[in-house]
C-alpha cells in the first residue's frame, strides 16, 4: 500500500496495490499544480482521510472533476469525478508527489495531453525521479 500526506499531515491518502504507470497531464490545472496521478475509484483502492476542501473549475459550465486539497497547507491530494460512471463507480486519482520518494521514484510516467487533444502522448520512458532531480 502506498500512502501520501499533505505538508502539515492533516490530510492523507492511501492507494492499495500496484499503482501502475503515473500520469503527467498538461491541462491548465495539472501543470499549475505540478501533480502526477495514479488512478482508481473512490471507495475501492483509493481512500482519503482528514479534512479536505475542493475546487471546481469556474471556466466550465459542467466541470467533470473537483480538486481536493488540504485546507490548512493547500497541498493538492487528489481529483475526484463529479459524476458516476455507467458502472456506478466514481473515478479518482491521488497526487503521487505526496508519497515517500523512495517508494515511487521508479514508477513510469505516461503523458496525457489534457490541454489540446485529450489523448495519450508517446512515452518518453521517464519515471517519477526524472521529474524530481
Amino acid at each position: 500500500m502506498l500512502t501520501g500526506s499533505c505538508h502539515c499531515g492533516k490530510a492523507n491518502w492511501t492507494l492499495e496495490g500496484d499503482p501502475g504507470s503515473i500520469t503527467a497531464c498538461n491541462c491548465t490545472l495539472c501543470r499549475r499544480y505540478g501533480t502526477l496521478w495514479p488512478y482508481d475509484y473512490e471507495g475501492e483502492r483509493i481512500a482519503l482521510t482528514g479534512e479536505t476542501a475542493s475546487y471546481t473549475r469556474a471556466d466550465r459550465d459542467e466541470p467533470s472533476l473537483e480538486i481536493l486539497f488540504c485546507p490548512s497547507c493547500a497541498c493538492v491530494l487528489s481529483w475526484r469525478g463529479l459524476r458516476l460512471g455507467k458502472d456506478g463507480r466514481r473515478r479518482m486519482a491521488v497526487n503521487i508527489q505526496l508519497a515517500p520518494p523512495d517508494l515511487v521514484q521508479d514508477l513510469p510516467i505516461d503523458h496525457f495531453d489534457g490541454l489540446d487533444t485529450s489523448e495519450d502522448l508517446p512515452s518518453k520512458e521517464r519515471c517519477v525521479r526524472d521529474l524530481w532531480f
